[in-house]
C-alpha cells in the first residue's frame, strides 16, 4: 500500500469517529449540523477510478449511517456526491492537467478555486441529506437554514482539517 492509500485510511478511521462521535451532536441553534467526514470524498484523488470513488463513498456513508442510526440516508447522499465530484471540479478546473496533484487541496488548486470547490461540494451534500431527511418542503425556510448554516459551519471545519492535513513545508503564509 502507498502513503497516500495509509494517509486516506486513517483519515476515513479519524473522521467517521469524529463524525459519530462528535459533530452529529452538535446542533448550533437548533439548525447547523456539522458534516466533516465528507472531507475525505472531498480530498480523493482524481485519478482514482469512478468505481473506488463509489465503493469508497458508498461504504463511508453506510458506517456512519450504521452509527449515527440514519437509515442509508448519508450512504445515498455520499454515493451521489462521488458521482458529481468531477463535473463540479470541471466547473472551476477546466483541465485536470491544470493540476499539480492528483488530489484536490489548496495547493493544487489554488485557494479560490479549491474554496469554491469545498463550498459547492459541501452544499450539495447538505441539500441532499437535508431533503432526504425531511422528505417533504413542508417548512422550507427551516430546511433552507440548515442547509446554509450546516454548510458553512462544515466548510470552516474542513478548511480547519484541511490546513491540519497539509505538511508544514507546503503551507503558504
Amino acid at each position: 500500500m502507498s502513503k497516500t492509500t495509509i494517509q486516506f485510511i486513517i483519515l476515513s478511521i479519524v473522521l467517521v469517529l469524529a463524525q459519530v462521535v462528535v459533530f452529529n451532536h452538535i446542533y448550533l441553534f437548533n439548525v447547523a449540523v456539522p458534516m466533516v467526514f465528507i472531507y475525505v470524498i472531498i480530498r480523493l484523488p482524481i485519478t482514482l477510478a469512478i468505481n473506488w470513488v463509489l465503493t469508497v463513498s458508498f461504504f463511508l456513508g453506510l458506517t456512519v449511517d450504521i452509527f449515527s442510526d440514519t437509515y442509508g440516508m448519508n450512504a445515498l447522499s455520499c454515493t451521489v456526491l462521488a458521482m458529481l465530484r468531477r463535473p463540479v471540479l470541471r466547473l472551476y478546473v477546466p483541465r485536470e492537467e491544470d493540476l499539480t496533484r492528483p488530489e484536490p487541496s489548496m495547493q493544487s488548486l489554488g485557494t479560490a478555486v479549491y474554496l469554491k470547490y469545498l463550498l459547492t461540494m459541501t452544499l450539495l451534500y447538505c441539500m441532499l441529506i437535508f431533503t432526504i431527511e425531511a422528505f417533504t418542503f413542508f417548512n422550507p425556510l427551516q430546511l433552507l437554514l440548515r442547509i446554509i448554516f450546516s454548510t458553512l459551519l462544515s466548510m470552516a471545519l474542513m478548511v480547519g482539517v484541511d490546513s491540519l492535513m497539509t505538511p508544514r513545508s507546503e503551507k503558504r503564509l
